[in-house]
């Protein structure tokens, strides 16, 4: 096969800047904003995606310049909730401690104890349970490599770059609605 069409053949993949979500309809917020504030970004977000209804898995965190510093997933801001006893690791393996621990959690007396440890930890700053940004895609960046960079990341988001700045997320899931197109 020539060059040139092999060329030809690639320009067929779809691009980063074809497949992601634009920055501007996907939630993002800076460091400094709290856990309560990316639980509600995260809660009241939703995109529509070629006729599908989508809730984000991630918040994207910026710094007061707009550099991209991560990101926080569900589980991130619910880890960063939970009470002090629960990221004990003794406690994570030896269940019998943890179900005794949660049993007082759970009575009338501890309820609003609870709820209000809750409420307390959710004023942290996001930044406190935000993971670092481990890679990234160019916008032109063909499918074949977004799929070789999540697969050998285990990410299921990747920020978008163009000249320098992000501009949006590819995500797993758009990636594989595309490689069906392909081989259904």
């Amino acid at each position: 096969m020539s060059d040139t069409a092999k060329d030809e053949r690639q320009a067929k993949l779809k691009r980063a800047g074809e497949l992601m979500i634009p920055l501007d309809q996907y939630p993002h917020l800076p460091y400094w904003f709290t856990l309560r504030q990316a639980i509600a970004e995260m809660h009241t977000s939703e995109f529509n995606i070629r006729g599908r209804k989508s809730l984000p898995r991630v918040v994207l965190v910026f710094d007061e310049k707009y550099r991209l510093l991560g990101l926080v997933r569900r589980r991130d801001l619910l880890r960063g909730l939970e009470p002090s006893f629960l990221a004990n690791p003794d406690v994570q393996t030896d269940e019998s401690l943890l179900d005794l621990q949660l049993a007082g959690a759970f009575d009338d007396d501890s309820f609003d104890r609870v709820v209000g440890g809750i409420r307390e930890r959710a004023e942290r700053p996001v930044r406190d349970v935000m993971l670092p940004i481990v890679a990234t895609a160019d916008y032109d960046d063909n499918i074949l490599k977004l799929i070789y960079v999540m697969v050998s990341h285990n990410l299921h988001l990747l920020p978008v770059i163009k000249d320098g700045s992000v501009v949006g997320v590819v995500r797993t899931v758009d990636v594989f609605d595309e490689v069906a197109q392909l081989v259904l």
